[in-house]
């Protein structure tokens, strides 16, 4: 059984991020430009592209790593116009890695459209007409395991400290790569493979291959928006509910009443997690972390406050125009 506290700090590092996102906080600035590599997918025939992300400030020699999947749309913006490349993968994306890099990770965008000719990604209408080979619970989770791979072979990762984080799609693909039955490695555990995963708004479908539950080998956690239009937050419980009755290893599934535009923040690895959380802790200071709980109330609070100071002051001057009106009042008395 995995031990409750990896996927307790795990939770906890995505909370405590997010309430810089979700209080109104300015996001990371766009930093350099990530490094493109290349690496081959476990599939055994695709050469991918990634993006890294190196840490920004001092870090130690090895540091720990993200694996970010994108989801439907494809890591580019949707204003690159044909050029594919570093300059204009979506801002969104630049800042999660930098927002990693700034913590003392490195993180890896692993794009796996492009490659197979579709670098610009796809509609949300053409889900059944998507070719074979980017399917999201066979296709890609070999991406990922080609992404772990890769960070192995590099003198600055710590290879036992690789976790993963996808949205939408990649989101999926996140479900499908932590699957004990993924056909990627022979010997799955929490250091052959990742040590944990985030699932953001993930579709749950999962092409009806995990009916009768999904087994992850390590801690995973689902986040879905109960107001998401595009996939089925009830879905996601149900497959997590069923899982829950055939494994010990830790699956929870967190529902917001938010909007898939609501992003959170999610995954990395046991001993930088204490140090993250504290840092964006103050940063965010605790009452931020307790608007954050709410999209908007941070807003609410400060109209709130604005609204008792104007109410102040107005009493403020009432009471000294009164003040005065009295002491006209006197001086005009004593002077008869």
């Amino acid at each position: 059984m995995i031990s409750v506290r990896p996927l307790a700090l795990f939770h906890a590092a995505a909370v405590a991020a997010a309430a810089l996102l979700l209080i109104g906080a300015t996001p990371p600035p766009l930093g350099p430009l990530p490094e493109r590599v290349t690496f081959p997918s476990a599939d055994g025939q695709t050469t991918l592209i990634g993006y890294v992300f190196k840490p920004e400030g001092p870090h130690p020699a090895k540091t720990p790593a993200v694996v970010m999947m994108h989801g439907r749309a494809g890591p580019y913006s949707s204003l690159a116009e044909g050029r594919y490349d570093a300059s204009t993968l979506s801002q969104r994306h630049q800042k999660w890695g930098h927002l990693w890099a700034q913590q003392g990770y490195l993180a890896i965008l692993v794009d796996g459209f492009g490659p197979r000719g579709f670098p610009q990604g796809f509609t949300h209408q053409s889900y059944k007409e998507r070719p074979e080979s980017v399917n999201e619970v066979t296709v890609r989770p070999l991406d990922a395991y080609g992404a772990l791979a890769y960070l192995r072979t590099r003198n600055d990762v710590a290879a036992d400290r690789i976790a993963l984080q996808g949205w939408s799609n990649g989101a999926s693909a996140t479900l499908a790569t932590m699957s004990s039955a993924t056909p990627a490695l022979k010997s799955l555990s929490p250091t052959s493979g990742f040590r944990g995963a985030m699932a953001f708004y993930p579709g749950c479908g999962l092409k009806g291959k995990f009916k009768a539950g999904l087994i992850p080998y390590a801690p995973l956690r689902v986040f879905v928006g109960t107001a998401d239009e595009e996939i089925s937050p009830q879905e996601c419980s149900d497959l997590v509910d069923e899982s829950r009755k055939r494994t010990d290893v830790l699956l929870e599934v967190v529902r917001k009443e938010i909007q898939r535009q609501v992003k959170t923040l999610g995954i990395a690895t046991k001993d930088d997690l204490a140090r993250l959380e504290s840092k964006l802790t103050k940063q965010t200071g605790a009452k931020a972390k307790s608007s954050a709980s709410k999209p908007g109330s941070n807003g609410r609070a400060a109209k709130k406050k604005t609204a008792k100071k104007a109410t102040a002051k107005k009493s403020a001057k009432k009471s000294a125009k009164k003040s005065t009106t009295s002491t006209k009042k006197a001086a005009s008395k004593a002077a008869s």
